[in-house]
């Protein structure tokens, strides 16, 4: 295993560390427990936005704390779970009187230790489960994984939020981007966690793993690797069967990179998928395309789709200031 780190068990802090002083202007780190807040808080009476998990997949969450998006962020250790007491810790800091919305990839983990860190504290608060991977079947026993489209819920909503949106509103705006987004994931590598120092699972050079999830988890196949054309195809139309576009609907396309994969070739396939929707009539009014949801070091991309309409693509406008998503400002 080749890492630029002095230890394992330091990584963590020491990366925050720097994290922290690169964007001074914007968040803070807290250091017992764990979490990073923005440098200032909200309005008086602002929802609180918290979010977080493990670590490996910057800039989520953490570089996506500031104005417009995250009032806080909860890192655990590399693709573990935070715990509790960082999750109370970061909400009863950035919570100013509307209460506490919670935004939660659908891990087991990281929903129990949520649920936890809700039940002890005494503000308002609410959920959103992000579950956006159509990998998995929507009646799978744990749910679908939460994966890129939570950049798209915690965009939207933390928009909403800084418009004076109340809690009840910020819940059921996330509930429905999630429902209007949907992902899937393909890696031509695996990921090397630093704690194991070995790749999560084996892979040949001529394969590729479809569906595959955020922390290295197997896809739901594993393929021949294909052109560019292809592996698109594959993806995109797994998508399209679950969300059901119509002909005239607005969309978000993003193309997120998983850590190890070039600019040159995210753009391509944002070429390619935004060709298929605009052959059958979607209308992609808006795009990102970088690496936003990463897996350390795996190499490969996932295509999120979220469907639009006139009040979301206004919100999806509002400016942001993030260390990792800006405009507007």
């Amino acid at each position: 295993m080749k890492k630029i780190i002095n230890g394992v068990e330091s990584l963590l802090e020491e990366s925050l560390t720097g994290f922290a002083k690169a964007h001074s202007d914007i968040i803070q780190f807290n250091l017992t427990p764990h979490f990073v807040n923005r440098k200032q808080n909200g309005a008086a009476g602002k929802v609180a936005l918290v979010s977080g998990g493990g670590s490996g997949h910057e800039p989520l969450h953490t570089g996506l704390v500031g104005k417009g998006m995250l009032d806080a962020a909860c890192p655990g250790q590399v693709f573990t779970s935070p715990t509790p007491d960082q999750m109370m810790a970061a909400a009863e800091a950035v919570e100013t009187g509307g209460g506490v919305l919670f935004i939660v990839k659908n891990y087991a983990g990281d929903v129990m230790n949520f649920e936890i860190a809700a039940e002890m504290l005494d503000c308002e608060h609410e959920t959103v489960l992000v579950s956006d991977d159509v990998s998995l079947p929507r009646d799978h026993s744990t749910g679908r994984r939460g994966v890129a489209g939570t950049l798209i819920v915690e965009k939207i909503v933390g928009a909403a939020a800084e418009a004076g949106a109340n809690l009840a509103e910020c819940k059921e705006l996330g509930d429905r981007v999630n429902n209007a987004t949907a992902s899937m994931g393909v890696a031509l590598t695996s990921c090397t966690v630093p704690a194991i120092g070995s790749p999560t699972f084996d892979i040949g050079d001529n394969e590729i793993e479809m569906g595959v999830g955020i922390h290295g988890e197997r896809g739901r196949e594993v393929m021949d690797l294909a052109n560019a054309s292809d592996i698109v195809e594959h993806l995109v139309t797994a998508i399209d069967d679950d969300l059901q576009p119509q002909a005239g609907q607005k969309a978000l396309l993003h193309i997120n990179g998983f850590g190890g994969t070039p600019l040159m070739e995210l753009y391509l396939m944002y070429d390619l998928a935004a060709q298929y929707w605009q052959n059958k009539g979607i209308e992609v009014v808006r795009s990102l395309v970088g690496n936003y949801t990463t897996s350390l070091d795996m190499a490969g991309a996932s295509i999120t789709l979220t469907l639009l309409d006139d009040d979301l693509i206004e919100l999806w406008d509002v400016p942001v200031h993030t260390a990792n998503l800006r405009w507007g400002c």
